[in-house]
């Protein structure tokens, strides 16, 4: 079972994130009191209280103090118990990172470490109003490893508007030649409520261009497979199998729990979010009510949500799998997946179908596609 657990805090707003954050940190402590208290109220929700991985995302984590990490790890070891080869990893911003703060880390548990670098080129930084400059990065980097973190990620942004692909491959150069185990690339993505969505609409912004995100898609599989990197899902690159357990099982349709303000969980039968405003949140969970709603899913719901989490990753959509599990019949999108290949996004075999390099350009448009 999978626990996330969500720290809605940043010193500052990037300009690209719609991800639910303050950066007004007067109430943190009632956060993670709060947070400490919504693992007790919903240790039942998991059919196992075995955990194989924690997330701390966000928002920041790697803001917390010892004292606050303390008061949430005491909270997760009460209520569940570690399986000997959990993942527990945070998210971290460069400019948060140290080595006594490593250490500390480290001593509670922590054993993987996700950075977000986001690019390793100061003006692609300020462009994004990233907190951290590049030396933060290359520092950080190197004392994590100092330390001992072997388990680490870096996440980088690509379709940053340039004028070439050079910085691209810089960014790409950097992370290899530190030899980061894997890594998570997104897509810039202009979001409506975000302040280059803003800029977009006031037009003090060009929106991204298609055809550039797709080159530096191209040039970032491209470097990855040439040095040993297996793209395992649409956004994520692992060295000798060394794949993220947790966002894994987001994609394998595994249960998870998630805490915090604005946090999603999963227990098969149907999916819950928690409320997006801080105040309210805290208000809530100190009344023992866990303010969240609820989605039952249908078996439509399920194969559906199978078929977009599924074609995003390395083991496709196993066709069998929808009429053995979910009793649906393939028929109806056999037309589609047939369309698909003839024009080269899709393959199929063995009644399992994959997306084509092609078609992970289009994977949100061809799973919606192939809908029931």
């Amino acid at each position: 079972m999978h626990l996330y657990i969500h720290i809605p805090f940043c010193k500052q707003a990037c300009h690209y994130c719609d991800f639910h954050f303050s950066v007004n940190m007067a109430k943190r402590m009632e956060m993670v009191k709060a947070i400490s208290k919504e693992i007790g109220l919903q240790n039942a929700y998991l059919k196992s209280n075995e955990l194989s991985t924690v997330y701390f995302g966000g928002g920041t984590p790697s803001l917390l103090s010892n004292l606050e990490f303390q008061l949430i790890f005491n909270a997760i070891s009460k209520n569940f118990t570690f399986h000997k080869e959990v993942e527990i990893t945070l998210e971290c911003n460069p400019d948060d990172i140290t080595i006594p703060r490593l250490k500390d880390w480290k001593g509670m548990g922590v054993n993987r470490l996700s950075i977000g670098v986001q690019s390793f080129n100061d003006k692609h930084l300020k462009f994004l109003n990233r907190a951290h400059n590049c030396e933060h990065s290359i520092q950080c980097i190197r004392q994590a490893k100092q330390v001992g973190f072997e388990n680490l990620t870096i996440d980088l942004i690509y379709a940053i508007p340039s004028k070439s692909n050079e910085i691209w491959k810089e960014d790409l150069g950097k992370a290899i030649n530190f030899n980061i185990p894997h890594l998570s690339s997104y897509a810039l993505t202009i979001e409506e409520k975000t302040v280059f969505g803003k800029k977009v609409k006031q037009k003090a912004m060009m929106p991204i261009d298609d055809d550039f995100a797709a080159e530096q898609f191209n040039i970032l599989l491209e470097i990855t497979l040439k040095n040993g990197y297996e793209q395992y899902e649409i956004s994520n690159f692992a060295k000798k199998s060394q794949y993220a357990k947790h966002n894994t099982s987001y994609w394998q349709g595994d249960e998870y729990l998630g805490v915090g303000p604005s946090a999603h969980s999963f227990n098969i039968m149907s999916r819950q979010w928690n409320i997006s405003n801080n105040a309210k949140y805290i208000k809530s969970i100190s009344e023992e009510i866990v303010p969240s709603e609820v989605e039952y899913l249908t078996s439509i719901n399920r194969a559906n949500e199978y078929i977009m989490t599924g074609l995003r990753t390395k083991w496709g959509v196993n066709l069998n799998k929808l009429n053995e599990i979910w009793s649906l019949n393939k028929t109806p999108f056999s037309a589609q997946i047939e369309k698909f290949e003839n024009i080269g996004l899709l393959k199929s075999l063995n009644n399992q179908i994959y997306l084509t390099n092609d078609g992970k350009l289009k994977a949100d448009f061809i799973a919606s596609e192939l809908f029931f």
